[in-house]
């Protein structure tokens, strides 16, 4: 199998899935934008059955995402869609939750405004979006461990960078969102919480 592991993945897992117990409780049916190896969605997954955990990414990297899923046998983990965030197609309107992990700072800027606007087709009224990864405050780094990883992230490839949250907060703003929740989560990283109006 070609199952490809993140250390990340496996090390916040449990402090993301403690404030998704809560805030998934009474949803249905979750789109996870950037799947990435599919770690999550068979974690995600087992722990809350009642949901519909809806696994995307752009199509070169689903042999993890299947691998995952064929290992875990969890009839409510889909395989996943073919997304590419910046693309005219998005599914259809059906989704009343919304997940994405360490994407913001991965993408160019210009993917997580076309992703927030994906997500803004979408979401059903009253959804729930969660976005987990680091962002700055008014325009600081909230740590020197994560001033290193951006400069780290920018040395890889220019586009990258931790974002920042006036500016990702006011995109959500833009679809009709109002920010729920900020819940500081370990290794300085964010879990950020907005409900659709």
């Amino acid at each position: 199998m070609n199952k490809e592991f993140s250390t990340a993945c496996e090390r916040n897992r449990e402090p993301i899935l403690a404030i998704l117990q809560d805030v998934f409780a009474d949803r249905t049916r979750v789109l996870e934008i950037g799947s990435g190896t599919g770690q999550h969605a068979v974690y995600f997954g087992a722990a809350l059955p009642h949901l519909i955990w809806q696994t995307s990414d752009l199509s070169q990297n689903h042999f993890s995402i299947l691998a995952w899923q064929e290992e875990a046998h969890l009839p409510n983990v889909l395989p996943p869609l073919a997304l590419d965030v910046k693309a005219d197609y998005w599914p259809e309107k059906s989704f009343d939750a919304i997940f994405s992990a360490n994407t913001c700072h991965i993408m160019a800027w210009e993917e997580v405004v076309a992703m927030f606007a994906g997500i803004g087709q979408v979401l059903l009224p009253e959804g729930i979006v969660c976005i987990y990864g680091p962002f700055n405050y008014g325009g600081k780094f909230t740590s020197a461990s994560n001033a290193q990883f951006d400069a780290s992230l920018k040395y890889r490839a220019p586009h990258m960078g931790i974002r920042e949250i006036e500016a990702v907060n006011a995109l959500a703003e833009n679809q009709g969102m109002h920010l729920r929740a900020d819940h500081a989560m370990p290794a300085n990283n964010r879990l950020l919480v907005w409900q659709s109006r």
